[in-house]
């Protein structure tokens, strides 16, 4: 099947911006996520939706959190524009979860699992150039020069959420929102689970069979 309409699920840290990347580019798809289609969509007319603003451009303003009638509304008129996906970062909880039923029809779930300590290794670990944004990380992906960007030659920082506590915290969130929405997708046709553990080319090999699988 050309054009694949895909999900990747996970918690944070267990690589699905980088193998949305690799479908993006493998299977000519989409890759679409909340926080891409808030900024394409923020001057979306949202008047009729009885919100506080009108756009969603005046929440991101504000530093408010974008309700999820607005974030649902966005992610319907992305997905109605994709010729084929990969959705990264919603749904967030069941609620939303139930509203992309509405929207679309999905081919293929891929879940990537990975233990949670696991996850806080990657996470305190990860290191952000302050210019250009290129992720490394202490152990796994090290820069040439420590400290230092191979890209542009900016500081290499960590961000505040990536300190043991903040991750934590981020992981627990997960697990009461986020978790149960991948136990909701369990008994769906195109659900895999895929071991996130592996090397990212391992993961990436188990990903194409899994969407080959299910799209032929």
């Amino acid at each position: 099947m050309s054009n694949p309409r895909i999900l990747i699920v996970g918690p944070p840290g267990a690589g699905k911006g980088t193998q949305s990347a690799n479908l993006a580019e493998a299977y000519g798809v989409e890759h679409i996520t909340t926080g891409d289609a808030l900024r394409a969509n923020k001057d979306m007319d949202i008047s009729d939706m009885d919100t506080e603003y009108d756009t969603p451009r005046e929440y991101m303003e504000a530093g408010d959190l974008v309700p999820d009638a607005v974030v649902n509304a966005i992610v319907d008129e992305a997905l109605s524009q994709a010729d084929g996906f990969v959705l990264d970062g919603y749904p967030r909880n069941l609620e939303q979860a139930e509203e992309l039923e509405g929207m679309t029809a999905l081919d293929v779930i891929l879940s990537l699992d990975v233990s949670r300590e696991e996850l806080v290794d990657r996470l305190t670990g990860r290191r952000v150039c302050d210019d250009c944004g290129t992720n490394y990380h202490v152990e796994f992906n090290q820069p040439e020069e420590d400290g230092v960007c191979d890209e542009c030659g900016g500081d290499l920082i960590q961000r505040d959420d990536d300190n043991e506590e903040s991750v934590r915290n981020r992981l627990d969130v997960f697990d009461d929102n986020t978790a149960p929405v991948i136990d909701h997708y369990g008994d769906h046709d195109g659900f895999v689970a895929i071991d996130g553990e592996q090397t990212p080319d391992e993961v990436w090999s188990e990903i194409q069979d899994a969407v080959d699988a299910h799209t032929a």
